[in-house]
């Protein structure tokens, strides 16, 4: 194999549902394929060209964009693109365009659609045809050849515990397999390494027969996704090699799981991106749900579930905003459709309300108003229906304060600061989540970084926003219990949501603000908060940990009442818990009531 094709198939390695093929048949695709290098701005097809073959990103940016010009994707390293006419007539079905300088890797066409036909894994990742019945994705049913990811890396008995640790390290593996040459005898995973290695105070000269576990369990590779599950939860275990006959051909980890559930929210992504009306993404958005309850059975983590969910109100959003525009012609000005909330976050669980606006141009006039006006009543309407329901606020594109020019929106964040009064506090929480979702990106550059700077010079509007904070606090009541809700439809329940994550997502916010952090997602504040020393690292780790429990316990309590016929919502009784966990939850908020102590007393640095 020559150079180019080996540094192919390592690309390809990683990228899915590449990565599920076995090593011969990877060097054969790998060859198939041929580099195609386009300048910024250059067309790399267009609308009803003859498609030459499938597309992925090696390095660069590139815009898809629909038959009026639209920008309906922006695309990076790793993504494909051509998949929609190849499948249809051959015909490109959007229009390509180099955002940047960009490199290019191109399957042939023929080639992509052998491969369609050979590989199930190919066929599913790739189809765009609605299925036939509403059901969950099938993870269960998956055989572990689709699953697992093959070419596992080995090492000898003779390696040492070093040695193991930085090949995995190298290549970036959570796992080992210890052979003897082609007898499998143990398995050695980064939980071995730490636990029997480590902890135990073990020489790195040890070899690595010490730290393994000999003699793993195996799955065949046509076993289903459901054995995966049950052995993993049955032996507490993350990792299992799959074996075809004597011969080892594969890993399946609990990645390789989480990778799965990924696959099968970007179904649900694809189908948004076909839906010809609000009703027809109504449908699709309804089995969110069901998705939820997929997603936190097969163990993934909450920052891993939410994304994902919020993945399919992005795509519902940008959906919408096409259909609007198909309706009322094209814009004129351009614009770009943000969200704030827990959208803006990517943290949606199975219940949220829509938090929007809209930055227009500075090149728009009031008479532009009353297309953008109707635009957003269109998008708020359809996303309403899809089950994203009002702002009760009125936190929406649909309120005229909330669509202005540009310069408008940098006059609101700038008066906020200077003149910190409650409201402003309020609206400034909101508006410090915000994240684009469509439209013109370029009219959002900066403005966050120059708001981040103002507000972290402005010591008065940082303690307001911390005195703001401290208003959600979590659900502590005297002798170890918990403070319910009082009274009305939801008396002697928590709120996981307000006095949950809302006080976390309050404290991640102003560390965002102290720390200029650009990102929204809470906990990527607060991890970034802790590597940059905003909060020290045993008061980070101890935030994080309680972040996690809290979501986690908010996710699993939305998912039990999914699997009981009723709609998730975060009011949840604590006799629904064991003493265990009542314990373990009473103790996460006693963790986040003290970094709320301490920044109130602009202590979060020291703890």
């Amino acid at each position: 194999m020559d150079v180019e094709a080996s540094e192919t198939a390592d690309f390809l390695a990683s990228v899915h549902p590449y990565d599920s093929l076995l090593p011969d048949e990877l060097t054969r695709v790998a060859a198939a394929f041929r580099q195609v290098e386009c300048e910024a701005g250059s067309n790399i097809y267009a609308l009803g060209q003859r498609l030459e073959g499938l597309y992925i990103i090696a390095e660069g940016r590139v815009d898809v964009r629909d038959r009026n010009g639209a920008v309906v994707s922006i695309l990076g390293p790793r993504n494909s693109f051509g998949e929609r006419g190849l499948l249809r007539d051959g015909a490109a079905a959007t229009t390509a365009v180099a955002q940047s300088a960009t490199r290019l890797l191109l399957l042939p066409a023929e080639e992509f659609r052998r491969l369609i036909a050979a590989r199930p894994a190919f066929a599913r990742f790739f189809d765009r045809s609605r299925p036939t019945e509403n059901r969950a994705p099938d993870l269960a049913t998956t055989r572990i050849a689709d699953l697992m990811t093959p070419g596992p890396v080995t090492c000898p008995p003779s390696a040492t515990v070093a040695e193991v640790a930085r090949t995995m390290r190298d290549r970036q593996v959570s796992c080992l397999l210890v052979m003897q040459e082609t007898q499998l005898t143990g398995i050695v995973t980064n939980r071995d390494l730490v636990k029997r290695a480590l902890a135990e105070g073990l020489s790195t000269d040890a070899p690595v027969t010490g730290v393994m576990t000999a003699d793993p369990i195996t799955l065949a590779p046509d076993a289903l996704g459901s054995d995966v599950l049950h052995a993993m939860l049955e032996r507490r275990i993350g990792h299992l090699p799959v074996v075809d006959g004597e011969r080892v051909i594969g890993v399946v980890t609990q990645t390789d799981l989480t990778r799965h559930q990924a696959i099968s929210s970007a179904h649900l992504v694809r189908e948004i991106a076909d839906a010809e009306d609000s009703q027809a993404l109504a449908l699709v958005v309804g089995r969110i749900p069901d998705l939820l309850a997929q997603l936190v059975g097969a163990g993934n983590p909450h920052w891993v579930v939410t994304r994902l969910i919020t993945d399919i109100a992005d795509a519902a959003t940008r959906r919408l905003l096409r259909l609007a525009e198909e309706r009322l012609g094209p814009p004129p000005v351009p614009y770009l459709w943000l969200a704030c909330g827990s959208q803006g976050r990517q943290e949606q669980t199975g219940v949220s309300d829509q938090d929007n606006c809209l930055f227009l141009s500075e090149n728009a006039i009031p008479e532009h108003d009353s297309y953008f006006e109707a635009l957003a009543r269109f998008v708020s309407d359809g996303l309403d229906a899809c089950g994203y329901y009002y702002c009760p606020g009125e936190m929406m594109a649909t309120t005229a304060r909330w669509r202005q020019p540009v310069q408008v929106w940098r006059n609101y964040f700038s008066g906020w600061i200077r003149k910190p009064d409650p409201m402003a506090q309020m609206l400034a929480s909101v508006m410090f989540d915000l994240r684009p979702i469509g439209g013109e990106v370029s009219l959002f550059r900066d403005v966050m970084s120059e708001t981040l700077a103002l507000a972290a010079t402005n010591s008065i509007f940082v303690a307001h926003m911390v005195a703001n904070a401290l208003n959600h606090a979590p659900p502590l009541g005297l002798l170890r219990g918990f403070a319910t809700i009082r009274s009305g439809e939801h008396k002697d329940t928590l709120d996981l949501k307000l006095n949950g994550v809302v006080p976390v997502v309050d404290l991640g916010r102003i560390y965002a603000i102290q720390g200029r952090l650009q990102a929204a997602n809470t906990r990527t504040r607060l991890e970034v908060a802790q590597q940059s020393g905003i909060v020290s690292p045993s008061g980070g780790r101890d935030l994080i940990a309680a972040y996690d429990l809290i979501a986690e316990t908010r996710l699993r309590h939305q998912v039990a009442r999914v699997r009981t016929g009723e709609k998730p919502d975060n009011f949840m009784s604590p006799a629904a818990l064991s003493d265990f966990e009542r314990s373990h939850l009473r103790d996460a908020f006693v963790v986040v009531k003290t970094m709320q102590s301490a920044i109130a007393h602009g202590r979060a640095a020291v703890l």
